[in-house]
């Protein structure tokens, strides 16, 4: 079984790139982030063999799970707080396992409500992961997480030190889902730096490489079990008006 995650920066901008993908990678799920916008094309699709699920939002934010087989969808949004709309979360079932799909917020500026968000937001995430854990479900959860685990997750650990994604209290949380027991997937085969899913369109950071890993998954120990490979496939951010991110690819025995 095959699963990926990638950061689109539009569907509407980038709708050939994720066909072209899905075509390239054979991909059963699909978990895309950041569609930016209200409308999303599930026609276009389904007349390459995917049904979807997608939550929306207008102009920002925005995530959906492709899959060519039904799918069960059991939140629409993170547990925890009513109030909040920012469209980020999407929990879905097939054959027994759940598939989470997360664009977690980005965080800054560090000194306004937006990272005091972000942080809540995380807590929120860490409480349901938590729960899912105690009752034994097996789940995979991918996204844009905007967290660089570690010093060899950025080109320059300095330049990052006082940003949202680097920032101790949002790399403790990450820290803090993993000792749920859970498995960094693309870790587990490669340890090594300048290993990067995210490069800025600015100062040539892609051909360069001076880039972070902020897209991962996160595998329950019955999932990690069936791990048989996770890599980052840098090819689409050297496509025509690429995304800024690229497709992390997760493959799990039968």
């Amino acid at each position: 079984m095959k699963i990926a995650i990638w950061n689109v920066n539009s569907i509407k901008t980038r709708l050939e790139h994720v066909k072209r993908f899905l075509g390239d990678s054979g991909a059963d799920i699909l978990m895309i982030q950041e569609l930016k916008g209200l409308e999303f094309p599930e026609d276009a699709f389904k007349e390459v063999g995917y049904q979807s699920q997608a939550v929306t939002q207008k102009a920002y934010n925005g995530v959906a799970i492709l899959s060519k087989k039904p799918v069960k969808v059991i939140h629409d949004k993170l547990p925890g707080d009513k109030k909040d709309e920012q469209a980020r979360y999407l929990e879905v079932e097939q054959d027994g396992m759940r598939f989470i799909n997360i664009y977690l917020p980005n965080g800054n500026p560090v000194d306004t409500e937006k990272f005091d968000y972000k942080l809540a937001w995380m807590d929120r995430l860490i409480v349901r992961l938590t729960d899912l854990t105690k009752d034994n479900i097996p789940f995979a959860i991918g996204g844009d997480f905007n967290v660089i685990p570690e010093n060899k997750d950025c080109h320059d650990p300095k330049r990052w030190k006082d940003d949202a994604l680097f920032r101790i209290e949002s790399r403790k949380r990450f820290r803090a889902m993993l000792n749920l027991g859970l498995t960094d997937a693309f870790r587990v085969f490669d340890t090594r730096a300048e290993n990067y899913t995210f490069w800025d369109y600015q100062a040539g950071a892609w051909q360069k490489n001076h880039g972070i890993r902020i897209d991962h998954f996160l595998l329950s120990p019955t999932i990690a079990d069936r791990l048989q490979s996770c890599t980052i496939d840098a090819k689409p951010r050297d496509w025509d008006k690429p995304s800024d991110h690229t497709p992390v690819i997760l493959e799990l025995a039968a």
